[in-house]
């Protein structure tokens, strides 16, 4: 597995210290792309070159206002194109900048817009250990961010940007027990910081257990996942969330193994009421 990695601009390569880490890539004349079996699909360098941090408490509610009603009944699914058109401005590129030993390096992930008040959900691991994270939005705008609440053993974190306005567009989030295998599948995000990138698959597999993380009950897709798609969105054939994305279970540093999401339905649970928040 991999996490997220700037590609490689010298080559000298160091291993990660965490077999969950991302891509780090260091302020000085080094860099390395790091190749992490077991996890990918994105994430950052703040993983790779700090030790992971358990946060005290689990991703917890922070309540705030709904953004737009729950869609109670599928629609019809609709074309690719006009999917992306619908989801992209609801998913985020995380960037982060952390250090270790006089060294800065740098990782890149991806996110959703939970709500209009800023609360940005992605995964644990892609702000685990960062010092500096700034969000950037598809219409360019940029923001600092804090982790408000973090559960590493779900792997997901709840991020809080300020003064974002007119950038943030939450994504509808919909019902992963109502997901079916062979079901079409996509997922937006940053994979090697190319930002706003979609892939398209189907649903390969469910109630699947990621032996590396000890994640389980993940959905599995041949959707392409790579580093920097963790935390972004894997969305059914209507654009509503299903999933987000998590890690590729792989042999080598490619997409030649298959992407795991967690379900939506699990991440509603682990926010609480800030799911209540969220645009359901």
């Amino acid at each position: 597995m991999t996490y997220g990695s700037p590609e490689p601009a010298a080559p000298a390569v160091s291993p990660p210290p965490d077999d969950r880490g991302s891509g780090f890539r260091l302020s000085t004349l080094v860099a390395a792309v790091f190749v992490i079996a077991g996890i990918a699909g994105g994430a950052v360098g703040a993983e790779v070159v700090l030790s992971r941090t358990q946060p005290a408490s689990p991703v917890a509610a922070r309540t705030t206002p709904a953004s737009t009603t729950s869609q109670a009944t599928a629609a019809p699914a609709t074309s690719a194109s006009a999917i992306y058109q619908q989801a992209a401005p609801g998913v985020v590129t995380i960037s982060t900048l952390a250090g270790r030993f006089g060294r800065q390096g740098e990782g890149t992930g991806s996110g959703i817009v939970l709500n209009t008040s800023g609360d940005i959900l992605t995964n644990a691991h892609v702000v685990a250990g960062a010092l500096q994270i700034t969000v950037t939005f598809k219409d360019g705008q940029t923001a600092p961010a804090a982790v408000t609440n973090s559960d590493s053993s779900a792997d997901l974190a709840v991020l809080h940007v300020s003064g974002a306005g007119a950038s943030l567009h939450p994504l509808g989030l919909g019902n992963s027990d109502a997901v079916l295998v062979g079901d079409t599948a996509y997922a937006i995000g940053a994979p090697f910081g190319l930002v706003e990138s979609m892939t398209q698959g189907i649903v390969s597999g469910l109630n699947r257990t990621d032996p590396a993380t000890g994640l389980t009950g993940l959905i599995q897709t041949d959707a392409r996942i790579n580093p920097g798609n963790s935390g972004g969105p894997l969305l059914n054939a209507q654009g509503q969330v299903i999933g987000i994305n998590d890690s590729i279970e792989s042999p080598v540093a490619g997409n030649v193994g298959v992407g795991f999401a967690i379900p939506i339905n699990a991440v509603k649970r682990l926010l609480g009421s800030l799911a209540g928040g969220a645009n359901q």
